[in-house]
């Protein structure tokens, strides 16, 4: 049995480009029950990766969330493509980009899959894991190529006064600006990686407070945007499909993305500024995402500012999730309560 529970805020949706398709995400269904089909398939992920959390078994989470993800997913009634999937050269389970997912019936869709948003570490749990996944309209995501993306992630509030190319100070001051604050007030989260020493630096010189993401950056970014957390903008340099599944969960709440491709960021750069930077194109969220309708899930699998990980009890397990549509733009948070059933799987009575 699974109990959840709702917390329903409804915003007003937002206007978009024309980007038509004759078979849009939520046809069938509606987006609701649609989303609600894909967060049991981060419920299930997020549980296998719980599992073992702390138990010193190298990637043994990571390949467990790739395997319940690829099981819970094809009982989804869509068409889906895989855009954003997990090719692994080891033969472990995965979703590799081109796969087809779903039942074969509902609408057709792009699938976006991050069975770990983080490495969880042998030795401790590690914040801000997720497990998430975004769909949209068929051909609506952005494949990125395989190299780092430079993001600049804001609330709804911030969207229009911030620009990836100017410096750290000037970004932090325009969005203090808005709610006539100073950026000492600020919170920035920050991937916890030695390329981002100089950014660091920089953030803490203007007063405002770094808050070092140890995990993944799609929690950090959509926390800059959600209504409940403590964090105002996510900067900084990680992976490509990370930033593709935190714009579709910004478009959601009306936040947005700015990214540029790093073909030239190493490994253990400081992120210090390079020559031709004004003249590299920046990626905006509708760049990376696009379509009439696009929903985003994640669960938690250890605890962040969004969400709480997954929660163990003798006779239950717990999770926290956040389930976001576009159209109409919605934000719902789901608790859920999962007691195995005889056969050893989870089955859901919605209260």
């Amino acid at each position: 049995m699974t109990r959840q529970q709702y917390d329903l805020r409804e915003r007003p949706a937002r206007v978009r480009a024309p980007y038509a398709q004759p078979d849009p995400v939520g046809a069938a269904g509606g987006d609701g029950t649609f989303a609600l089909d894909l967060v049991r398939v981060t419920e299930a992920a997020a549980i296998a990766a719980g599992r073992w959390v702390g138990h010193g078994a190298d990637r043994a989470g990571e390949i467990a969330a790739s395997a319940a993800v690829r099981d819970y997913i094809m009982r989804v009634p869509m068409r889906g493509v895989v855009v954003l999937g997990d090719d692994r050269p080891d033969g472990s389970p995965a979703l590799a980009r081109g796969s087809r997912v779903g039942d074969g019936t509902g609408p057709e869709c792009d699938v976006g899959v991050s069975a770990g948003d983080a490495t969880l570490s042998p030795a401790r749990d590690v914040p801000h894991a997720i497990t998430a996944i975004a769909v949209t309209d068929r051909g609506g995501m952005f494949d990125p190529p395989d190299v780092p993306m430079q993001k600049l992630a804001v609330g709804a509030d911030h969207a229009d006064v911030v620009d990836i190319h100017r410096p750290v100070a000037e970004n932090l001051r325009a969005i203090a600006a808005v709610t006539g604050s100073i950026p000492a007030d600020l919170t920035v989260a920050v991937l916890d990686r030695p390329r981002h020493r100089k950014l660091v630096h920089d953030i803490r010189e203007t007063g405002a407070r770094v808050h070092l993401l140890e995990g993944g950056e799609i929690a950090g970014a959509v926390a800059a945007a959600h209504p409940d957390s403590p964090i105002d903008v996510l900067m900084g340099t990680g992976s490509g499909p990370d930033g593709v599944l935190a714009a579709a969960a910004l478009s959601c709440l009306g936040g947005s993305l700015q990214a540029i491709l790093r073909p030239d960021e190493a490994e253990g750069s400081d992120g210090s500024a390079r020559s031709g930077r004004a003249a590299e194109r920046v990626l905006r969220t509708e760049d990376l995402v696009r379509g009439n309708r696009i929903l985003f899930c994640a669960t938690g699998v250890t605890g962040n500012e969004l969400l709480r990980g997954v929660g163990r009890c003798p006779d239950r397990m717990t999770t926290e999730s956040t389930v976001l549509c576009s159209d109409p733009a919605t934000v719902r948070s789901v608790r859920s309560e999962h007691r195995p059933s005889a056969a050893g799987r989870h089955r859901a009575d919605e209260e």
